[in-house]
């Protein structure tokens, strides 16, 4: 990450590119699936079905969203607000849960999404100020890397990872569903899918 913020007790960490192909997919999957045209999904929703996913209650909690994005990936196709540097970038917003801070990043010169993003899990883990880390990782692009990181991290902080599927790794972390918040953030029922 280019510049230095302070990390809230609850971060969460996002591969924007992944959940852009998330979001894409679970779209175009389940709109002749129900029969309808599904509107773009509310991003603010997500984040929030995200956090109640990895265990965040209700109340005054601080969750800070870091988005980590490649170069020609400048907005999200699926959802709204869309544009990472314009839209999403240093803003917030208030939910149920409390505030969100929402900060988008790329890397810079020769480093990768994957090396930012462990880079940034890294960092995350090692702050005294992180006591809940959630990770949305490409789960295809980093293989077992992140569960290097995750048992690095040990007890420090309870640690959920989002993906579509279970993690072949092992760690001192949970697992819940990604795909589940977003068909929620696309406004499908639960009575659509019967």
């Amino acid at each position: 990450m280019e510049q230095k913020i302070p990390f809230d007790p609850v971060v969460m960490l996002v591969d924007a590119a992944y959940l852009e192909r998330v979001g894409n997919d679970l779209k175009s999957h389940f709109a002749p699936l129900i029969g309808r045209e599904l509107p773009k999904a509310d991003l603010a929703l997500l984040l929030e079905c995200l956090a109640l996913d990895a265990g965040v209650t209700l109340g005054e909690e601080k969750v800070q969203v870091i988005f980590i994005y490649d170069a020609g990936m400048k907005r999200f196709s699926f959802c709204v607000p869309a544009d990472l540097e314009k839209e999403l970038h240093a803003m917030a917003f208030k939910s149920r849960l409390g505030e969100f801070s929402l900060y988008a990043f790329q890397p810079s010169g020769f480093a990768t999404r994957e090396d930012l993003f462990l880079e940034s899990f890294q960092l995350l883990g090692e702050s005294k100020e992180v006591r809940r880390m959630i990770a949305i990782p490409d789960e295809n692009g980093y293989g077992n890397r992140l569960g290097d990181y995750i048992n690095k991290v040990g007890n420090k902080a309870a640690i959920t990872v989002l993906g579509m599927n279970p993690p072949v790794y092992k760690g001192n972390f949970s697992f819940d569903i990604l795909g589940f918040s977003v068909l929620q953030s696309l406004g499908i029922r639960a009575d659509e899918l019967g």
